[in-house]
């Protein structure tokens, strides 16, 4: 155990905290251990009891992590497509358009419409998305006539024909038309005509790190502070091409579905979770308990915080949904994610909605006898009449130049409809966008936080007290221990000042400092500290999480090299699986506040939540997501704000915080307490301000600086 008094303890958690520079071959080792994408596991978050309402508690949890985590919490506004469509391609029963459309004004998705030449009887068919994985060359991928690695796949038994063998992406979209379906095929950011984001995924650029919108451009310090990524870009395309194909004559809105594999299937996850419009789903060689996704295109801060992607699958329940597994990080499946997969839809009454084939004699692929498996499910669910198993036959693979949405008279954008100023202006519109739609809407403002946040008060039950001591002094008592959370093994050092005539009136002292902030030399308590305990205030300091770090913990990146510009750097790597520094400490604040009303359950005190010393951003956080447990705030934000960072790995660094308003956001949302707010608006903070704030608080008066 940690002594508060003993800053030796201390300084040996800011030592591992500057251990976590960017250039380390091994990760650091933390009290809180990182998640990571590769090593770590991600097992099926029990609900407790599954029932219709849980479960629709349990998706609606889901649904605005991944929302949030997009970028797109609330949507943004939908724009006009303003849909192009030419260049059709007549085959024998089915036929190919080239499809562009604007997702954001002036920002292309691009694809290929395949519609079957005979509608099915009554002119409605079903319409599905296909979304593509990392294959080299995306929508235009050709093995080629006769390659070895065509005739390696029809060798396995992978492939049925040639150009499924030659073109596996195509097959689906055709053998689908073939089946009466409308299939639209798009482009993953920087694949084939999608040229307006250069890099499919690109490192740090140093020329796109501005601080106002139409500065900055995708991976950069304020993109991650608005939550604006390619991950939130690929899926809002998503959504806008269900928007599409909503508008393609004959689709039945009734009968829409989406099938992915690898990255495409981590599209499917997404949207199978976030858009109710979808009534079926086949995500492939994606849905795992193991790696959830490499690329930045699959991963965002807070995407995989409480969930992971069988959470995320699970969230189309009682929808049919089905997945296939393969000899990759998926292999284990059928023992691992799965059998929670079928207790939920069993749960629910639906229990033949969800299916899965484990074909793991095959390594990653989405081949003929996994689209065979699809084609069945769609049959089935579609209720499109065919006699099963529904197999492909040959079909002529399309030209790049046949593929190819940009011709003499549809040219491809140029000058600045790409590369950086492309992505400056694109995020200043989707920036703008975004602050219209939350201006007056703190309600949203406050569930986005509570997402960001990630836990609940704990329970009185959900705590124990280590360690514990006292030592007597001659006007006050020191107390001091470890409060554990036992159901997430967490420590946090505390110590607990108390004066003999003690009043009615708790400060959770919560600071930047630790223990410094109320003894410099380990017994005689500063200026502040006395004047707290000559008034009767008893103080209860929380030592918060790596106090004193100088950046935040990270996972260590592939690449060793510190120097190169790569993409392994982005922040989601980090933040998508772990909290911040600045959350961590909050959740620190929310214990702290519990076991205080657990301790004076028999004689209830009023509790004020205090931050000075660097924590002030952390204190109007807890104090907001507790306005009916606490009796008041005192807030020294120093003039801070989450929009002045230029590095991803400061410690105060939030992804989203400026999104969701920064800290006068935070200010608002403790309205109900009646804080007293220093450090803003030329007013004077410090230690020595906030107590002698607390002090008239604990007397039943308020300042000038009230708001």
């Amino acid at each position: 155990m940690k002594s508060l008094l003993a800053l030796a303890s201390l300084a040996l958690l800011v030592t591992a905290a500057r251990a976590a520079q960017p250039a380390a071959t091994t990760p650091p080792s933390y009290p809180r251990p990182l998640a990571e994408l590769n090593t770590s596991y991600f097992p099926f978050h029990d609900p407790g009891p599954i029932t219709a309402e849980t479960w629709t508690a349990r998706k609606k949890e889901i649904r605005e992590r991944v929302l949030l985590a997009s970028g797109l919490f609330p949507l943004p506004t939908k724009t006009p497509l303003k849909p192009v469509i030419h260049g059709r391609v007549a085959r024998d029963d089915y036929t190919i358009d080239r499809v562009f459309f604007e997702s954001f004004p002036g920002h292309f998705v691009t694809g290929n419409l395949y519609l079957p030449k005979n509608p099915p009887k009554g002119g409605k068919m079903p319409g599905v998305l296909s979304p593509h994985g990392h294959w080299p060359d995306g929508r235009f991928t050709d093995n080629g006539p006769g390659t070895d690695k065509t005739k390696q796949q029809l060798a396995i038994g992978a492939e049925r024909w040639e150009s499924g063998a030659r073109s596996p992406l195509h097959a689906r979209c055709v053998q689908l038309a073939r089946m009466g379906c409308a299939v639209f095929f798009y482009d993953m950011l920087g694949y084939a005509d999608s040229v307006q984001v250069t890099e499919h995924r690109s490192g740090r650029r140093p020329e796109l790190n501005g601080k106002e919108p139409g500065t900055f451009g995708l991976y950069s310090p304020m993109a991650d502070l608005r939550l604006e990524s390619n991950f939130g870009l690929q899926t809002w395309n998503s959504i806008r091409a269900l928007d599409f194909l909503l508008t393609v004559p004959g689709v039945d809105a009734t009968r829409l579905g989406i099938t992915g594999e690898s990255g495409g299937g981590t599209q499917t996850l997404m949207m199978a979770a976030i858009d109710d419009r979808l009534a079926v789903a086949f995500p492939c060689v994606m849905t795992s308990t193991a790696m959830q996704g490499g690329c930045t295109c699959e991963n965002a801060s807070y995407l995989r915080i409480n969930q992971g992607n069988i959470d995320i699958a699970a969230a189309f329940a009682p929808k049919p949904m089905g997945m296939t597994a393969a000899n990759d990080w998926t292999k284990e499946l059928a023992t691992k994610g799965f059998p929670d997969l079928k207790n939920v839809w069993s749960k629910l009454g639906k229990p033949d909605n969800v299916m899965a084939t484990f074909n793991t004699h095959w390594q990653h692929n989405y081949n003929h006898v996994s689209r065979t498996t699809m084609y069945g499910f769609m049959n089935k669910h579609f209720k499109l009449g065919f006699s099963e198993p529904v197999l492909e036959r040959e079909f002529v693979v399309l030209t790049k130049e046949e593929m190819t949405v940009w011709d003499a008279t549809h040219p491809k954008p140029a000058g600045n409809k790409v590369g950086p100023a492309h992505e400056k202006a694109l995020l200043k519109h989707w920036s703008d966008d975004s602050d219209r739609l939350l201006t007056g809407h703190d309600d949203v403002v406050a569930r986005a936080w509570e997402i960001m946040i990630g836990r609940p008060m704990p329970g009185a039950d959900d705590f124990a007290i280590e360690n514990e001591r006292k030592k007597d002094r001659d006007t006050y008592v020191v107390h001091q221990g470890t409060l554990r959370l036992t159901k997430h093994n967490e420590e946090i050092p505390y110590v607990l000042l108390q004066p003999r005539n003690a009043s009615d009136t708790i400060a959770l002292w919560l600071t930047g400092r630790g223990v410094e902030s109320l003894t410099s030399d380990g017994s005689t308590p500063t200026a502040a500290a006395q004047k707290l305990l000559d008034a009767g205030v008893t103080i209860a300091c929380p030592i918060l999480y790596l106090t004193g770090a100088t950046e935040q913990p990270m996972n260590a990146v592939k690449n060793k090299d510190a120097s190169r510009n790569a993409w392994q750097w982005a922040a989601c790597y980090t933040y998508g699986y772990n909290p911040s520094l600045v959350v961590h400490r909050i959740r620190d604040a929310m214990a702290g506040v519990t076991a205080l009303l657990k301790a004076t359950e028999s004689k209830p005190q009023k509790i004020i939540v205090v931050g000075t010393e660097g924590a002030g951003v952390v204190a109007a956080a807890a104090a907001a997501m507790m306005t009916d447990k606490v009796s008041g705030a005192v807030i020294d934000t120093e003039g801070f704000r989450f929009a002045s960072l230029t590095d991803q790995w400061h410690p105060m660094f939030v992804p989203g915080a400026v999104k969701y308003g920064d800290v006068p956001a935070l200010l608002r949302l403790c309205q109900p307490l009646k804080p007293t707010i220093l450090g803003e608006n030329g007013t004077k903070g410090g230690p020595d301000a906030v107590a002698a704030a607390v002090i008239n608080l604990s007397r039943g008066r308020t300042t000038a600086t009230s708001q």
